[in-house]
């Protein structure tokens, strides 16, 4: 699969060589990385004198032990790189580049305004945030921290699409069921007494 939109990308560029070498304009385009691979592709591609883009947004990060602030890509899996589409194969060969994303089997480009939303976005990280999609079982304990219900604490009594939970809250003194957007909802981290 890998080597078949590599050789497509090939194919494209060797079949339009005159026409890109000297009229094709700089446009942004999407690169697909290895899975948390994003830094360490953007830093090797920035090194080499290209201008690339990876929002970042702070993030809580839990482990059994600890908790820490990390920076994650705000869009996991790719980044934006500016630069005339003969540049492209060169930046393939980058490690932990996969692929180009591409749109009718040309490298697809990423409009200059849709660039613009994104760092005018990422002015202020803090009111965006990624949900971790990872699935809530039913029955596990969960906690509100953002909105008006922040701090309380329920269960998880139905899976409600992608985006919303109901959750029975037992603090308001009876059984009631919320819709809650899932980035309001942590899991419960097990206290031991």
């Amino acid at each position: 699969m890998v080597f078949y939109l590599f050789t497509e990308i090939v194919a494209f560029m060797i079949s339009h060589r005159q026409t890109l070498e000297n009229t094709d304009p700089i446009n942004w385009y999407v690169l697909y990385t290895r899975p948390r691979a994003e830094k360490k592709v953007f830093g090797k591609l920035e090194s080499l004198g290209f201008e690339v883009y990876l929002p970042l947004i702070p993030s809580i990060r839990v482990w059994s032990d600890r908790k820490r602030k990390v920076h994650i890509p705000l869009i996991p899996g790719f980044i934006f790189i500016h630069t005339q589409i003969n540049a492209l194969l060169p930046v393939l060969q980058c490690a932990g580049v996969v692929r180009v994303l591409c749109h009718l089997g040309k490298p697809a480009r990423v409009r200059l305004c849709e660039i613009d939303n994104l760092k005018i976005l990422m002015k202020d990280p803090s009111v965006i945030s990624v949900t971790n999609m990872e699935r809530l079982e039913e029955g596990e304990e969960i906690e509100v921290i953002r909105g008006p219900f922040v701090g309380l604490t329920g269960y998880c009594i139905r899976y409600q699409g992608k985006h919303r939970v109901v959750v029975k809250i037992e603090s308001l003194g009876s059984i009631v069921e919320v819709n809650i957007p899932l980035s309001f909802l942590e899991k419960r981290q097990m206290s031991i007494a």
